[in-house]
């Protein structure tokens, strides 16, 4: 367990990463030692900063231009004949424009096909609703087969792909644009479906995943210092979910929020509710976008809709009254 107390208190100044960066990192190590190894873009190879690497491995880089459901279908076609390919775009286009390539080539084909969303959530709040991507982990949720991830710092998302590119099967792996602080300790070990407990407590239970944990944990600082004690778990693995914690979470503190970059509708917060309904019903508070998010920064429109670490504080106090 980390010790969020030391590690994230709401007014340090805390050095912040683009979890990209590690990304291209980590994906130029695994081709070094894997020529299975390939990247499939559509015209992003700026935006994925995948400039290095396209330079270091020309020929196993395909940019299909603005061409998303190509882009999925050529993956496809990679996978079959053995390639690994990581796709990596914007998440508002990759798993908009291509949810049915998504769907059938990798989903039911069961295919080895890793669908890396660049700058997921708000990252690009300047630009409006149109580049927002809090739909992807509904949307996503839905397809048999597809495991769900959202890594919450560069350490977990260079886990996160060397994992996926040694299991077989369709991964859809968040990549966050948005520059957050690191949560995890630098020998971390990501475990698919298992949630990382971040702080015990005994009064109420925040989880979060993403560029929110680092808020989740300051709230559980802010009600530290009210005298509540609320354990954070950080729930990296969306599907599948982690459902032996999120059980004992409900029963041990009867009080739940949730707290993620995506819409309260099938995200995270539904996994959770949807498990806490059918064997522990407590309070839950589901804290996300609950519509069209308008033009702003991605910290701006966090805290518009509730998920500041005081938002968050508020939200925990609101739900552990609720118990009564």
């Amino acid at each position: 367990m980390i010790d969020a107390l030391t590690t994230l208190r709401p007014t340090e100044e805390q050095p912040l990463f683009d979890c990209r960066d590690a990304y291209v990192e980590v994906l130029a190590d695994l081709a070094r030692n894997d020529q299975r190894i390939v990247a499939v873009v559509n015209d992003s190879v700026g935006s994925s900063k995948l400039v290095d690497f396209e330079r270091a491995f020309p020929d196993r880089l395909v940019n299909v231009g603005i061409a998303e459901q190509a882009m999925v279908g050529v993956a496809a076609g990679l996978a079959n004949g053995g390639r690994i390919p990581f796709v990596s775009a914007a998440a508002c286009f990759l798993t908009a424009r291509a949810l049915e390539q998504i769907k059938v080539d990798a989903g039911y084909s069961n295919y080895n096909i890793k669908l890396c969303g660049m700058s997921p959530g708000m990252a690009y709040g300047d630009l409006g609703p149109t580049h927002h991507s809090i739909e992807d982990i509904a949307w996503l949720r839905a397809i048999d087969n597809m495991i769900i991830i959202v890594p919450a710092d560069p350490i977990e998302t260079v886990a996160a792909i060397r994992w996926a590119a040694e299991h077989q099967g369709p991964v859809y792996i968040r990549v966050s644009r948005m520059a957050v602080p690191k949560i995890n300790p630098d020998d971390y070990r990501f475990r698919p479906g298992r949630a990382v407990t971040l702080r015990d407590g005994d009064d109420v239970t925040l989880i979060s995943n993403g560029t929110v944990i680092s808020r989740t944990l300051a709230a559980a600082h802010l009600l530290a210092a009210e005298g509540v004690s609320a354990r954070v778990l950080s729930i990296p693995t969306v599907k599948p979910l982690d459902v032996e914690a999120v059980v004992a979470a409900a029963a041990e503190t009867g009080a739940i929020v949730t707290a993620e970059e995506s819409t309260i509708s099938g995200g995270l917060g539904s996994a959770v509710a949807e498990t806490v309904v059918d064997r522990c019903p407590v309070p839950v508070k589901i804290l996300g976008v609950p519509e069209f998010a308008p033009t702003g920064s991605a910290s701006y429109l966090l805290d518009r809709y509730g998920m500041s670490p005081a938002g968050i504080r508020d939200a925990a106090v609101q739900t552990i009254a609720r118990r009564a």
